[in-house]
């Protein structure tokens, strides 16, 4: 994969054998997204909900570009990893969110879309709280491993059966302070 260098990437980590996604290439997706939550939900009550803790850099630089007059922020935590790198199946939130959201569009914004096991089971949850509407937003989707019958409605990126990491996205909470995206080196998490 060709990937252009940014700051920051001059200097790849010993532990990551790839840089996937430069803070250009993050920029531009960031701005590709928004644009297209701008135009679907204009006019509209909007929730955004980011997914702790991995989307909070996406989220950040995603929040700040959404133009609408009424939008709202909050945040939720879930886990089906633990410190591994394989999900357990089985879904905890470990914190919620107290908006009503009736009268509310809800935006689910998350670092990545695996199996899909965490995201269907809190998209069931908002929308079993009468939402007007709840969609997916991911930074990086990963069809290939997917699990339960999910599908984003905002993609940034498609990729592979790789371990990424970096911009929010973490192995046993590391590496989320880069400012790109890279493949984590098979050694590091085998």
């Amino acid at each position: 994969m060709n990937v252009k260098k940014g700051r920051g990437e001059k200097h790849l980590h010993k532990d990551l054998c790839e840089v996937i996604a430069d803070e250009a290439r993050l920029s531009e997706i960031s701005n590709r997204l928004s644009s297209e939550i701008n135009n679907d939900y204009k006019d509209k009550n909007l929730l955004v909900v980011g997914i702790l803790k991995g989307s909070i850099m996406f989220l950040s630089d995603l929040y700040r570009r959404i133009d609408t007059d009424n939008c709202r922020l909050e945040f939720m935590a879930a886990s089906s990893y633990g410190s591994g790198t394989v999900s357990s199946g089985t879904v905890r939130i470990t914190k919620d969110i107290a908006a009503d959201l009736s009268d509310k569009h809800v935006l689910i914004v998350e670092d990545i879309l695996d199996t899909g096991n965490t995201l269907f089971y809190i998209k069931e949850q908002l929308l079993s709280r009468d939402a007007l509407s709840v969609r997916i937003c991911t930074l990086f989707d990963k069809p290939c491993r997917r699990t339960k019958p999910i599908t984003p409605d905002y993609v940034g990126i498609t990729v592979d059966d790789l371990f990424i990491v970096g911009y929010g996205l973490d192995f046993d909470e590391r590496y989320r302070n880069l400012p790109y995206v890279g493949v984590l080196k098979p050694e590091i998490y085998s």
